[in-house]
């Protein structure tokens, strides 16, 4: 439905949000930016993982995604599979009554159609067709906003995908492969556009500069075992990740060179943990961030950074310091070419420390010409998303008065 002029319109935000991964707040963060500053009327709520969260971080009411409590946890009582089964069942009413109550539904940014990591059919993907089934329905427009892509082998996984994104409203793509992944799925995607990351719209600190001698490096790690499709060997996947990981920590710490370790999961702690207790030494240290924001200062105030996790990585790049990607997706390589860093990935489910080191240490003899392309290219991302959110409020909010003054470039 569309909202009535003159009335504020009934915005819902829908998503694995104030669960602990920093990617999907920042998504999160950037949409209500958005619509704090081209729709400041609206009445905005969350369907959420974490709702409490939400609502104590950004203000705004939230509901729990799932009916069943323990929706991500592994269901191996008879007990815990009953609650399972009937979630799925009290899910489908409980998201189609949310939905009704709103003139638009926005899915912020986030991997929402993707499989990089490991993913059961119905857990979200269940939970988003359902959002997008009772949009279709209820005539409330979602919108799939800069979202990620990636082609799925898991044949239930895309089916549900693949609908999600055909009974959406209006769709667009943080990257080229990501459409290209949904057209090869047989979603239309002639209407659909391409725009950076919603990450990159948040304000970033100044750039820093290179020190003399060489300073930090921010290691950015992640308990990566592969994707939905790499079960059978995720352990070896990362035990291979850990070790690599691991040992060029160690060289850089051999050479006197200060670590500081971050994560963009609660899950990552474990990374963290394992690092710590294999390289014992005060140069290596560890940020608690609790935001995109603050892995933004922790990437600025490094001489480079090498990192796994996506939003990391966008982080790096917008805070405008040299970097180098541990790279598990395509999203990954996407990005990094995107920024004009393409040469520095190296793969994540097979890290060759020796390897690693040989580029990273080309990455830092470029220090200073890669920090002049990441200021041009995070210039030239605000404007792209400048325009985003142009189109967006004249697919979604056609009745009401939108025009605003252009933003400055953080």
């Amino acid at each position: 439905m569309t909202p009535v002029k003159g009335t504020p319109a009934r915005v819902g935000v829908f998503g694995l949000l104030g669960s602990g991964n920093l990617g999907n707040d920042g998504s999160l963060e950037a949409v209500l930016g958005y619509l704090r500053d081209r729709h400041p009327e609206a009445a905005v709520d969350a369907l959420c993982g974490g709702p409490e969260a939400v609502t104590a971080r950004y203000g705004i009411p939230a509901t729990r995604l799932h009916w069943y409590r323990g929706e991500y946890r592994t269901a191996s009582r008879a007990g815990a599979v009953a609650g399972k089964g009937l979630g799925k069942l009290v899910d489908v009413f409980r998201t189609a009554g949310w939905v009704r109550r709103h003139d638009v539904v926005i899915v912020p940014g986030m991997g929402v159609l993707e499989a990089t990591l490991p993913l059961r059919p119905w857990g979200f993907p269940y939970a988003l067709f359902l959002l997008c089934a009772a949009g279709r329905l209820s005539g409330a427009k979602v919108a799939l906003v800069g979202v990620g892509a990636a082609p799925i082998g898991n044949r239930a996984t895309r089916t549900l995908v693949r609908w999600s994104a055909r009974l959406a409203a209006y769709r667009s793509y943080r990257d080229a492969p990501s459409r290209d992944a949904m057209r090869a799925m047989g979603v239309d995607t002639t209407r659909d556009e391409v725009h950076p990351d919603l990450a990159f719209s948040l304000l970033a600190p100044p750039a820093g500069a290179p020190s003399d001698p060489p300073g930090p490096v921010v290691v950015g790690v992640m308990a990566f075992h592969g994707s939905d499709d790499d079960r059978a060997r995720a352990e070896e996947i990362h035990r291979r990740y850990l070790d690599g990981t691991t040992r060029f920590v160690r060289t850089l710490v051999e050479e006197g060179r200060p670590v500081r370790l971050i994560t963009g999961d609660d899950v990552d702690a474990t990374v963290v943990s394992a690092i710590l207790d294999a390289v014992d030494s005060p140069l290596v240290t560890v940020a608690e961030p609790a935001s995109l924001a603050d892995v933004m200062k922790e990437t600025a105030a490094a001489d480079s950074v090498v990192a796994t996790r996506y939003h990391n990585l966008i982080c790096a790049l917008k805070a405008g310091t040299p970097t180098l990607a541990l790279s598990y997706a395509a999203k990954s390589d996407a990005l990094m070419t995107q920024m004009g860093l393409g040469a520095y990935c190296h793969p994540a489910r097979e890290v060759d420390a020796d390897r690693l080191l040989r580029q990273f240490r080309e990455l830092e003899e470029r220090s200073a010409e890669l920090r002049l392309t990441l200021a041009e290219r995070n210039q030239n991302a605000v404007r792209q998303l400048d325009d985003q959110f142009d189109k967006l409020t004249a697919a979604l909010f056609p009745a009401t008065d939108h025009a605003h003054a252009p933003r400055e470039t953080p």
